[in-house]
């Protein structure tokens, strides 16, 4: 059940500190379309003749009918016109139909952000956000809208700091929707968006920006006199002895200071009594060039993305700072490193043995994300036993594979539970979450043709790390990876036929971290949202 009382967020109409001091548009909802605050109407609504039957957007319903009499896609794409409302414009940004099979709440959410791509082109600083059309099918239509709106007024962390005149798009936003329980999505909406400019600023950046180290100075700032607690692992001797085979891939890269490795702890805890716990890994690679199994052909473009995974993680503790959720300890781990190439890179043919002392044997460096997120996966669980921690939950998360995006396309993350997490219907869960709000899951299986193939092949290892082809050329190409990062960590021991079964799923979110070029999405922030901390269930 989704609960949205107020015991989960402050007033609606406070402001979120992180939107100030991030991504400094102003955030707030308004009561009434004429407010003069603002210099002009986003309006959204499935189409003009839904307008029609409502009393409050006649006038604009007839003045876009007879815009529409003169141009006909106005009818089914963005336009703008002359309105008595408030700036005296509005941008009509059709919702279309939401009645289908296929059709889900990205219809909210994509119309909000073509209203504030058109709504900006047009000159609009001050812009209100009117979501006016109901659709019980869609519960989370407005925070879906809003979150959109929101998506389009990011901007990147360099521009925001070489070029200070265009640190924002918009001066303030305001909210408004005909369902008068939505007030509250304007204040979610933005302690949502906090935790995705964070993911943004992380994941998006460029290699050396967000460097492992500066990665690292980054979270600390953000989390600075919050609720998170930090600690960040640099040590070398640290990393080497207890983080092997993060350290095999950092080892090249360790030596160029500024790209040496970090390995990052962050640990929310809720008031009162902890009555779940989530341990979360993100894959946190700043650059993949391959390593020694070089991406060649112009592929290596991009790889500065290999990081949403840990900057996911960064972005749901802001969400967690924010909202501040009881009863729910979180446990995160970013694995910053970069997988460079040159003469003390690690190569195919290595045998390391891993924090949960198996030995694998690399098949590929350019499978560099599993091998940077397993001890830390590895010290999770440990975790898990030594504290018992109350119904405990594990996660990766990761841009792991192309096979990913190529079986079930952009912009979709896929998520794989073990034989435990299944039979808590984890993925479910998580797939339910992100259908309420845009951030959508496909469900995968890890079969044990999946187990087989990262068995060890001679006597050498206990594990194959990976074969030498791409995921893209290789069956089972990302359902393979969530088996080698059970094994590699020990977590086959905690499977159903465990006396201490281990709840674990790998999410690959290859697909759902956006496009490049263009902004990361933050995927699967809204998701895990959703899912762990608006349902309390």
């Amino acid at each position: 059940m989704i609960s949205l009382s107020k015991n989960h967020f402050s007033s609606c109409l406070s402001l979120s500190n992180l939107l100030l001091r991030r991504m400094l548009t102003k955030v707030a909802w308004c009561s009434n379309v004429n407010d003069s605050t603002h210099d002009g109407v986003i309006l959204l609504s499935e189409s003009i003749e839904s307008l029609k039957n409502q009393e409050a957007f006649q006038q604009i319903a007839q003045a876009l009918e007879k815009h529409a009499q003169i141009d006909e896609s106005a009818r089914n794409d963005v336009s703008i016109l002359a309105a008595p409302v408030a700036g005296g414009r509005v941008v009509f940004s059709p919702i279309g139909p939401t009645n289908r099979d296929y059709d889900d709440v990205r219809r909210f959410t994509d119309a909000a952000l073509k209203g504030v791509k058109r709504a900006l082109s047009s000159g609009m600083k001050k812009p209100l956000l009117v979501q006016a059309y109901e659709c019980p099918r869609f519960p989370h239509r407005d925070l879906a809208a809003f979150v959109g709106a929101l998506h389009g007024l990011y901007v990147p962390i360099e521009v925001r700091e070489a070029l200070p005149e265009k640190k924002v798009k918009a001066e303030v936003i305001g909210f408004h929707s005909t369902n008068k329980d939505a007030q509250c999505y304007a204040d979610l909406a933005g302690k949502l968006e906090a935790g995705r400019c964070v993911a943004r600023d992380i994941g998006g950046s460029d290699p050396e920006r967000m460097a492992a180290p500066n990665v690292a100075e980054y979270v600390k700032e953000t989390f600075k006199n919050t609720c998170v607690q930090l600690e960040v692992i640099s040590d070398l001797k640290v990393i080497e002895k207890e983080y092997p085979l993060f350290a095999a891939v950092n080892r090249c890269a360790a030596g160029v200071e500024r790209h040496q490795g970090r390995i990052i702890y962050l640990t929310y805890e809720g008031e009162g009594p902890i009555t779940r716990t989530l341990f979360i890994v993100g894959k946190g690679v700043t650059y993949d060039t391959g390593g020694c199994d070089i991406k060649a052909n112009g592929v290596m473009a991009g790889m500065h993305r290999d990081k949403c995974g840990a900057a996911a993680v960064a972005g749901f503790f802001k969400v967690l700072a924010e909202l501040k959720p009881k009863g729910i300890k979180v446990v995160g781990g970013m694995a910053m490193v970069r997988n460079s190439v040159g003469s003390n890179a690690y190569v195919a043919d290595e045998i390391i043995t891993s924090r949960a002392g198996k030995r694998v044997r690399i098949g590929n460096t350019d499978a560099e994300g599993r091998m940077a997120m397993g001890d830390l996966l590895c010290r999770m669980k440990e975790m898990v036993l030594e504290t018992n921690a109350p119904n405990p939950y594990l996660m990766t998360i990761a841009t792991l594979t192309g096979h990913a995006r190529i079986a079930v396309g952009c912009p979709y993350a896929l998520i794989m539970d073990n034989g435990p997490a299944k039979a808590a219907g984890y993925s479910q869960r998580v797939q339910t979450g992100g259908d309420l709000i845009g951030d959508l899951f496909e469900i995968s299986t890890i079969r044990r043709e999946d187990y087989e193939f990262h068995k060890g092949k001679s006597e050498y290892e206990d594990i194959l790390q990976c074969n030498n082809l791409p995921s893209t050329r290789t069956p089972r190409g990302h359902q393979g990876p969530a088996a080698f990062l059970i094994l590699a960590t020990g977590l086959e021991k905690h499977g159903i036929d465990s006396d201490r079964p281990l709840a674990y799923s790998h999410l690959d979110i290859a697909g759902s971290e956006g496009e490049f070029p263009g902004i990361p999405t933050g995927s699967p922030i809204l998701a895990l949202t959703e899912a762990f901390v608006l349902n309390q269930s």
